[in-house]
């Protein structure tokens, strides 16, 4: 959480509220994989392991379709 936050706060704002909000939310999800990845290393309920994967999964999926969203609208 804390390498999401000083993360987020060197990201300077661009003052495009569609592109800021796609840059941080990016690096929101990321954030979610860090944490989910420690819960599938080193958790121990099987259910949790399970429901920690399917967060990687949907997020590295959002992650993309922001990737792909931002690409097509550069920041202006």
């Amino acid at each position: 959480m804390e390498a999401m936050n000083r993360d987020m706060a060197a990201q300077p704002m661009t003052g495009n509220a569609d592109h800021d909000f796609a840059s941080m939310m990016a690096r929101h999800h990321q954030a979610a994989i860090d944490m989910a990845r420690v819960e599938v290393e080193h958790g121990r309920d099987p259910e949790m392991k399970r429901k920690a994967q399917e967060m990687i999964q949907k997020q590295q999926q959002d992650i993309a379709e922001l990737r792909t969203w931002m690409s097509r609208h550069p920041a202006r």
